[in-house]
């Protein structure tokens, strides 16, 4: 038996603080990666207001054909 079985807490300690990626504080589980649902939502709203791009080159459109 391993010690991370014994003690399931002292492993989750182990792992880095996951950090919000709008506001960086440490992300809440219920609303995992973010900290908040505030946060959740400013996500969905770039996402689809389109600010997160994959930015193309013009030769991208000759790769279609």
């Amino acid at each position: 038996m391993s010690d991370e079985s014994l003690h399931p807490k002292s492993a989750a300690a182990a792992r880095p603080i996951r950090r919000c990626p709008i506001c960086n504080r440490p992300a809440a589980e219920a609303s995992r990666p973010f900290c908040s649902p505030r946060c959740r939502d400013v996500d969905l709203n770039r996402w689809l207001s389109g600010s997160y791009v994959i930015p193309a080159t013009e030769g991208d459109e000759d790769d279609v054909e």
